[in-house]
């Protein structure tokens, strides 16, 4: 248990038996009554996200978040593997708890897998990652300027928009948060 004064962003809290990690807070005190926390909570599991007001001083149960560094081994039908670098345990992450990281997840790639109480939440993965393009169209003549973008087709699957200099063969480097490209290798 912890009170709203305790709150802090990413604190996972435990609130009508779902998970809620604290987006956003902010204490306020008005010039006439009590004070208050205004708080933006973002569901664990669904992404839902809600605006909730607590009196100050109010108890919460936070839940306790385990992130591991772990290693992507490999994709069982819907699911993923991963393996604890410490320990060496694998677990199964669920496909739907994997989500749109998968278009950027590599066989023996790291990521931050959390769980509570040895169920799998999320996983981060670091913010850019370098992918090589199986599929491009050739660029033409002249297609040196900026400005312009065209689709490629990744390693794992995923299409990326690339400048026109782009050629299939070529390492990319892609920002796993939106899947814009950042560079060449």
């Amino acid at each position: 248990m912890a009170t709203t004064n305790d709150l802090k962003n990413g604190l996972v809290l435990n609130l009508d038996g779902d998970l809620w990690a604290v987006v956003e807070f902010q204490h306020v005190k008005p010039g006439k009554g009590g004070a208050f926390v205004r708080t933006t909570l973002k569901n664990v599991l669904s992404g839902k996200v809600v605006d909730r007001t607590f009196n100050a001083g109010t108890k919460v149960e936070t839940a306790t978040v385990d992130k591991r560094t772990m290693q992507y081994l490999y994709q069982d039908g819907e699911d993923f593997v991963f393996m604890d670098l410490d320990t060496f345990d694998q677990i199964t992450v669920a496909g739907g708890t994997v989500g749109e990281n998968a278009n950027y997840l590599l066989p023996e790639a790291e990521a931050t897998v959390a769980t509570h109480e040895g169920v799998p939440l999320y996983i981060e993965l670091p913010t850019s990652v370098f992918l090589e393009v199986t599929y491009t169209e050739p660029g033409l003549q002249g297609d040196r300027s900026t400005g312009g973008t065209k689709p490629a087709t990744v390693e794992t699957g995923a299409t990326v928009n690339v400048p026109l200099f782009i050629t299939t063969g070529e390492k990319i480097k892609v920002d796993t948060r939106d899947g814009r490209y950042l560079g060449r290798s």
